[in-house]
Formats: C-alpha cells, structure tokens, sequence
C-alpha cells in the first residue's frame, strides 16, 4: 500500500505542493529515495532512521521507496525529512490518523529534533492555497508561518513531541505571529546627529519623499556613510503587503529572526565592495536572492562606489530600472522584485581631497578614477549631491540638529500625496513613475517648461535623465504641496544634477 503525505518545497519567491509517496514491500531491506533528489535530500536516510530508533519508533526492516512527486522537479535541501519519517510511520501502521488536511516540513538532527529550515512564510502561504488546515513546522519558524490566516501552524520541536500530539495524547497549541507594529524609534540613530550638511540632509529628505536614488560625493570624513545610514529612520512605514513581501525573500535567504514573524522595519543593506556581480543579483544552482533584492523595498547603499568591480556596478543598471532581477541557470530562470532605493557615496579621486590643497592625484590618475563610474549608471542616479567639509564652528556646537522623528513627518506628508494620487495604479512613488503617465502626473507652468527646454539644450541631458528630472520636479511640487510643478521646482531639480558635468565634465 503507498501512503501519501503533504509536504512544500520552494523554487524562487514561489512554493509548490510535494508529495511524499511512500511504499514498503517484502525483499531486501533498502531505504530508496526517487524524485530528483539532490545529495542533502538522499542524506534523509540516514537522519530519518536514527530519528526514528532515537524516539522510540521502529523503523521498519522492508524495501522502503519513498517517491518526492512531482518527479520531473529539481528536490534540494533538508526540510523533506520530516514529512518522509511521517509517511514511513504511516506506512508501516505505528500511526494511525487521517493526515489529508496536514503538510510538513522540517529538518530533522539524529535525536529526534526537529531543526528550522528557509523559506517557511512562502510554504504557508502555499499550504493555505492548497487547502491544508495544519502545517507541522519547526519551532523556530513557527511565528512567521502563523502569518497565514486561515491556517493552524504547530511549532514541532522533537519527533516525540509530533507523535503525542497525531496521538492526541497531548496536544501541540498553534503558534501565533508575533505582533509586526514598530516604529522608527527602534533605531539607534538619528539624523540629530549630524552636524552641519543642510544641503545634503535636503536631498536625503527629498530622495525620501519621492523614492529616489542618490548619489554622495565629498572628501573623506565628511559624513556621506552616516547621512546613508540615517535614511531608513525618515522613510515611511512599510505597508503589510510590503512587509510580507520583503518578508518572503528573507525568509527564502534564511535572514528572518528566530521567533519573528515579518520584517516590520525597511531593509538597510550595505554591502562591500568585494561583492561579487552574484552575490548583488543572486546566484547558485537553483538562485537564491543577492544583495539588491535583500534591499527591496529598502535601501541599498553602495559605499567607495567606484571601488566596486565594474562588472558589479553595471549589473545594476537593467534591476534598478525594472524594480526586478532575473537569474538563469541549467537549473531555473528566477524572477525576484528589488525595488530598492539605491544611495551610493563615493570620494572625487584617489586620494580623496580632489579640489583642495591636500590632493595628490594628477589629473590622469582623476580622470581614470571617475572614469570607473560609467555614464549610463550616473544617469540612473536621480539625485547628485556634493558633501563638503563641515565648518568647525557646526561641529564643535551643542545645538542639535533636526531629529528623523520630524523630517519623517514631512515625508510621510509627502508620501500620502502620491498613496492619493497612484490610488488604483501600481505604482508606490513619484522615482516609478511610468513614461506613459510621466506627463500626466508631472504636468509643467509656462515658465517651468521653459526653463526646463534651456537647461535640457545647456546641459545636453538625455532623455532618462529629462524623465528623472520630473519626477524629483514632482517631488519637490509635492513637499511645496504644489499641483502644478513650477520654475523653482525644476530649479532646484537641476542643481541636483550638475556635479557629473563638474567632476565628470
């Protein structure tokens, strides 16, 4: 007789329903396991049996097939030892319960315990969609699967303590989702604290308000990384569709905290600048999520840019455009979302000090090292704000400057402006604008679209970056709770765009 059990497997952002076949015959005792499996998988074995002779199961002395159907499917990982030792227990008669509305999944330690595995929020969602009512799921994955309404999630810790409770000797209660709500004032750091840079804090809080991707450039020391680091504390809060989203690609990457049940707090991930092109997009045998989509819906901030390789940077041009990445393999071709704001911060030479008297660069050795941020890149940035040195007087004062609780309330402003005006849409933010509703959502006065047809013709821009140049317009309109976009707005827009004509040249 062949038993079937309810298990999940994972291939992307996606799961899928696995069935976990198993026969036991007369012949040579033999434990098989068929259904593409990968090596981790074929271990099963050896981890199912100690498992079960370790809790007081017999394991049975038969021809022991056990299928992961659908066959025709990649199977990898360690979360298929659980529902395979349910499915031999079913089968040799040592339980004896109907398991049609129930899924598992788990990695099991050669005690008996049951361990956590990736991917848990994804599988739930699935199991809900494939009508289970039970999902058997290790304890340390346990809050963030009872996310899923509708479905009992039962934290298992140990095999004993699975069979007590199909047993019914003694019940496992169902775990519940930690409570998401945070706020900002989890963070340990403030825009308070950074002395002086009005003008750059001015562009952080319109990047902030409009989704926009940034560029700082300025001498060492001068406060770019800790400007960067200080922007998830003004950005809005995540919306719970966000949260699970983002949620879903930790939980794939195995980043979600023990005990929690979703991100609840946007992304800040700062990578370094040996990042390999894979390791930013994703990569392995069946791709797992890289860097840029660990970000999404978050901030990606690239320090000493052009200290990244050039196949790195260059690779993030097409992900940034389209707010998704896709991998292929022999294996799989993944599409994973990353919509990302992106901040990257970078000295004007070698030496740091370009255009004071403590540089020692040539200007060859400038130019070729400007030269490794390229120009399709650059134009990708909407905002380009230089960082000078701090005046010592702002430095040395006690004054406080403005914290993140008050700049947020200015975004967050902002932000319920464009929620208003995308109502129905896609899209999240004036930086995702299509170009089909550009000119629709970005309408421009007589004298804006002047200044504008001037500057595009002085500057020499290219057409992407006439598009950015509207939506910051936009943004700026909004934060000035303006309609129409006005000469000032663009203004302002423009002067955020000209250090690559002056370093760049």
């Amino acid at each position: 007789m062949v038993v079937k059990t309810h298990s999940l497997g994972l291939l992307g952002m996606e799961a899928f329903e696995i069935i976990v076949e198993t026969d036991l015959s007369r012949g040579i005792p033999a434990f098989d396991i068929v259904g593409l499996p990968d090596a981790s998988v074929k271990e099963a074995r050896d981890r199912v049996r100690s498992a079960m002779r370790n809790c007081g199961l017999e394991f049975p002395v038969r021809r022991i097939v056990v299928n992961l159907a659908p066959a025709d499917v990649k199977k990898a990982g360690s979360l298929y030892d659980l529902p395979m030792l349910i499915s031999i227990i079913n089968a040799s008669g040592q339980l004896e319960r109907d398991l049609s509305d129930c899924a598992f999944i788990g990695e099991l330690s050669l005690s008996g315990d049951v361990n956590p595995v990736n991917g848990v929020l994804p599988m739930a969602i699935e199991a809900k969609k494939q009508g289970c009512k039970s999902f058997f799921v290790p304890a340390a994955n346990a809050s963030e699967g009872a996310v899923v309404q509708g479905l009992k999630v039962y934290p298992v810790k140990n095999v004993a303590q699975l069979m007590n409770h199909l047993t019914g000797s003694e019940q496992i209660a169902p775990a519940k989702p930690a409570d998401p709500t945070k706020t900002h004032s989890n963070y340990n750091i403030d825009f308070s604290d950074v002395r002086g840079q009005t003008e750059a804090k001015r562009a952080l809080e319109i990047a902030a308000s409009g989704g926009h991707n940034v560029l700082l450039i300025g001498t060492p020391g001068t406060g770019k990384s800790m400007l960067s680091k200080r922007v998830p504390t003004i950005l809005p809060e995540m919306t719970f569709e966000e949260m699970i989203e983002t949620s879903k690609i930790h939980s794939i990457a195995g980043l979600l905290r023990q005990n929690a049940s979703l991100v609840s707090e946007r992304p800040f991930r700062s990578p370094h600048h040996t990042v390999s092109p894979a390791g930013l997009t994703g990569g392995g045998t069946i791709p797992h999520p890289g860097e840029i989509s660990l970000a999404h819906n978050g901030v990606l901030f690239l320090d000493e840019l052009p200290e990244f390789s050039r196949n790195a940077m260059e690779i993030l041009r097409q992900p940034i455009e389209d707010g998704q990445v896709t991998i292929s393999r022999v294996n799989a071709t993944l599409t994973y979302p990353c919509s990302i704001m992106l901040i990257a911060a970078m000295n004007p030479c070698p030496c740091g000090y370009y255009g004071t008297p403590k540089c020692t660069c040539s200007p060859k050795a400038v130019a070729n090292y400007l030269a490794k941020v390229s120009g399709p890149l650059l134009d990708r940035l909407d905002l380009h704000v230089e960082v000078p040195a701090v005046d010592f007087n702002e430095l040395s004062s006690f004054e406080k400057g403005e914290s993140s609780a008050e700049i947020k309330k200015r975004v967050d402003k902002v932000r319920a402006i464009q929620n208003e005006r995308f109502r129905g849409t896609s899209i999240t933010c004036n930086a995702r604008i299509t170009a089909g509703l550009l000119h629709e959502m970005c309408p421009l006065d007589d004298d804006a679209m002047q200044f504008m047809k001037n500057q595009y013709q002085l500057l020499g821009l290219s057409a992407r970056a006439y598009d950015k140049l509207l939506k910051v317009g936009r943004t700026i309109a909004d934060m000035d709770n303006s309609e129409v976009i006005k000469k000032l707005h663009i203004f302002e827009a423009v002067q955020f765009r000209n250090l690559d004509r002056k370093y760049w040249k």
